[in-house]
């Protein structure tokens, strides 16, 4: 398989919540919640880089979609990283995710890599790290 992502979604409890979270608190741009006439069809779309999009869709319509039992959220599960440029580019992300309505979980500090490193929560309890990894380029 050709490691090609294009789409990564999120399950949510309150979509509308989780829609302003991403739009109005962190400023990742989107139409808004669409398909509100097809049953576990309202799903939000928003457009990163790359081609890549996040996707936001009510945890209820995911299980009926994949036809997998309705599970509790966990946290620990996956994490989200956005990687910036500097030490200050982590704790103004970091600032901007607390203000949006995050709950930081670890704040931002050196890590054992040689980076620097701090990790919040969305209102969904989904895990974003956001880092600075002077030797991210060279991995992989």
């Amino acid at each position: 398989m050709n490691p090609h992502i294009t789409l990564i979604t999120l399950a949510v409890d309150d979509l509308e919540r989780a829609v302003a979270f991403y739009r109005d608190g962190l400023g990742f741009p989107t139409k808004g919640i669409i398909g509100t006439e097809i049953e576990n069809g309202a799903v939000a779309f928003f457009n990163l880089q790359h081609g890549l999009k996040l996707a936001l869709w009510p945890r209820k319509s995911l299980a009926a979609d994949s036809t997998l039992p309705l599970q509790a959220a966990s946290s620990t599960e996956f994490s989200i990283a956005h990687n910036v440029a500097s030490e200050a580019e982590v704790d103004a992300a970091m600032q901007e995710a607390a203000r949006a309505g995050a709950k930081v979980v670890k704040a931002a500090q050196s890590t054992s890599y040689g980076g620097y490193a701090g990790c919040f929560l969305d209102p969904d309890g989904h895990l974003w790290e956001v880092a600075f990894n002077p030797g991210l380029a060279s991995l992989g």
